[in-house]
């Protein structure tokens, strides 16, 4: 990975963190620069940036302040992605990471090409969010 990219990509994930980047900007962001995907894992703090050959770059995040729930709540994750979607008052980023990781949300996969999340459970349940048009 070059360090353009590996440039590209801390700055998504501080414009994320620091909400200065909404979703769709990162997303468009990283698929100007080549990329097809990442994952976001809560338990390791830990975001994996993926090009179509396989390479990719790992960078730490912000750690969550709570372990993950052990149990996978679908309408709580449900709700704290809709607050994100409609940038409700109060939204940061932070506080989504949290609220999910309450929820019993291990980590997450985005995906350019499908268009789509899947939020995963400490017991491999999933929730399937495509992206809004």
């Amino acid at each position: 990975m070059d360090d353009h990219k590996k440039a590209v990509v801390k700055s998504c994930l501080d414009g994320a963190e620091g909400n200065s980047m909404t979703f769709p900007q990162i997303v468009g962001t990283l698929m100007r620069e080549g990329f097809e995907s990442y994952t976001i894992n809560f338990r390791r703090a830990l975001a994996t940036y993926y090009m179509p050959d396989g390479d990719c770059v790992e960078v730490p995040t912000h750690k969550i302040a709570a372990p993950v729930a052990p149990s996978f709540d679908a309408g709580r994750i449900q709700a704290a992605i809709k607050e994100a979607q409609q940038l409700a008052p109060g939204y940061t980023y932070l506080g989504f990471c949290e609220k999910a990781a309450s929820a019993g949300c291990a980590g997450y996969i985005v995906s350019f090409s499908g268009r789509r999340a899947l939020y995963i459970g400490r017991t491999a349940e999933t929730h399937l969010e495509h992206f809004p048009d």
